[in-house]
């Protein structure tokens, strides 16, 4: 029985491992860009964070515009724009530059993440009208705006986003873990990207998947975090390094962090005195090559899946290396899904 046709594309977090500057890791995010494109890998999405000094993407749309000019065919994007930070208006004026520099190219991934903590959150929307639009509207306006314009009767109507695009417009793409967030896809036209390295198990997959193709009759892609080395023990040593803390708020908000000490940090600048930690299991795709393409075949058959996105957990530039030419054989086998 022949294996599925999917492609595989890439997330880059832009991680500063210990000892290297923001400066060198985000040359290294060029470095591992060019990489991509030479294995056959379909798309990079790269991630924003604020705040800290672990991620040095920022601002994806910039780094996204660099690569572009790096590159040749692989198609680069934001994975995601945290959109409730932002002006729709300005994301789509972004988004059509870089489609006319780079067409059929670019893709526009938003996120609905704060991606970062509570100060980085109220310094990013110190300038914005309180109380903050919902970020379904947001993603209405963006979306008119990266057509022909909000539609008469809408406060915003006659504004329009510039330039015109004579070429392909940016791919859309909204990333969540949701029915709510399938359905908030299907509403607007977005094609849906399930972050599976939060709820990645069987059955949030199926039930997302199951909401977005009754909805649009389209398959979403589908993020996975993945370790990959030459033995099975590596790898799976590897990921039981790797640890996630959820952080309960009184207001019901639940955020996931990478450490305790992160987690008790975003509650201390959330003011929250009451709050609750939850260690959590990552879900993370861990094995040889082989059998992490065994894995993802069994995915693509079972949720009729036609593209995977992976994350890259290591911050060793020279292990992302290896880990994305250890699966690089199955982007040369695998039939590109048109």
């Amino acid at each position: 029985m022949p294996s599925p046709a999917y492609r595989l594309s890439l997330f880059d977090k832009t991680p500063v491992p210990e000892g290297m500057t923001a400066a060198r890791a985000l040359a290294f995010s060029v470095r591992f860009a060019r990489e991509a494109e030479a294995l056959g890998y379909h798309r990079l999405w790269l991630a924003e964070h604020h705040g800290g000094t672990a991620l040095a993407g920022a601002a994806p749309e910039i780094l996204a515009a660099f690569i572009l000019a790096k590159t040749s065919r692989i198609r680069v994007g934001s994975g995601g724009v945290l959109l409730q930070h932002y002006s729709p208006y300005k994301v789509a004026e972004q988004f059509r530059v870089l489609a006319a520099l780079a067409p059929g190219r670019v893709d526009l991934g938003i996120g609905k993440a704060p991606g970062g903590l509570p100060f980085s959150t109220r310094a990013l929307q110190a300038e914005l009208a309180q109380p903050l639009a919902a970020f379904e509207d947001k993603l209405a306006d963006l979306t008119a705006f990266l057509g022909d314009g909000p539609a008469e009767g809408h406060p915003l109507h006659g504004a329009r986003a510039y330039p015109d695009i004579d070429s392909a417009h940016p791919e859309l793409f909204l990333l969540g873990a949701s029915d709510e967030s399938a359905a908030m896809a299907a509403r607007h036209g977005w094609n849906l990207t399930f972050a599976g390295h939060f709820e990645g198990g069987d059955d949030a997959i199926r039930a997302s998947f199951a909401s977005y193709k009754r909805l649009t009759g389209r398959s979403p892609s589908l993020s996975l975090s993945v370790i990959v080395a030459d033995t099975r023990a590596k790898a799976e040593s590897q990921a039981a390094e790797q640890t996630v803390f959820r952080v309960h708020l009184p207001d019901g908000r639940n955020v996931n962090l990478p450490s305790e000490e992160a987690a008790r940090e975003f509650a201390r600048q959330a003011g929250a005195a009451d709050f609750r930690l939850e260690k959590r299991d990552p879900r993370i795709l861990a094995g040889t090559a082989d059998e992490v393409r065994a894995e993802l075949d069994r995915l693509s058959a079972t949720f009729g899946i036609t593209e995977f996105l992976i994350d890259l957990p290591a911050t060793d530039p020279e292990a992302r290396l290896r880990a994305i030419r250890y699966l690089a054989p199955a982007t040369q086998h695998l039939q590109a899904a048109e």
